[in-house]
């Protein structure tokens, strides 16, 4: 089995990075595990020119077609995401616009292969869970349309820097054992 772990943060080294590395390393006994940033990845904004949605491609070439041949390899994905203004880094929203080639609102439309499981993890520096429940909301409505069954989540608050991290270690700990 293989898992995708996605560091939606174009941050390489903070607290998103961190809960990246701790979850690769808790699931490697189970899976083949390959962690990615976002920010290693260069592709446009959507044009909104809706020609997948009569070709089931985009017209636009660049690594989406790249970060979606991962999301095909992968049995497992798992998206972890900080707060950037109350939901996804730019980025990743980014890479969700480009992927309406993928998505089931249109006929034609490309498709990854059925049965893929994916987790959401969010985190944010301030103290209330709503903003968290957005993020993976988002997260979750992006697998629906690539009908990836969404198979849990978990959300951090009060975590701004990866030490943060440290006394909810426990909670992501519990939560890896849930990824099956």
């Amino acid at each position: 089995m293989k898992a995708l772990i996605i560091n939606c943060s174009p941050v390489k080294t903070g607290a998103t990075a961190e809960i990246v590395k701790t979850v690769s390393e808790e699931i490697a006994d189970r899976y083949d595990v390959k962690s990615i940033c976002i920010e290693d990845y260069k592709f446009d904004y959507c044009r909104g020119c809706r020609a997948c949605h009569e070709t089931g491609e985009c017209i636009m070439h660049d690594d989406v077609q790249i970060l979606m041949d991962e999301f095909e390899d992968a049995d497992t994905i798992i998206s972890v995401s900080p707060s950037y203004w109350a939901d996804v880094p730019g980025q990743f929203k980014a890479f969700i616009d480009r992927c309406t080639p993928w998505c089931n609102t249109h006929e034609p439309h490309a498709s990854i292969s059925a049965g893929k499981k994916g987790y959401s993890i969010a985190l944010r520096t301030g103290p209330s869970m709503r903003e968290c429940e957005r993020i993976i909301q988002s997260i979750e409505h992006f697998y629906g349309h690539l009908e990836i069954e969404c198979s849990g989540n978990l959300g951090f608050c009060s975590v701004e820097f990866k030490e943060d991290l440290e006394p909810r270690k426990g909670e992501l700990l519990e939560f890896c054992k849930q990824i099956v």
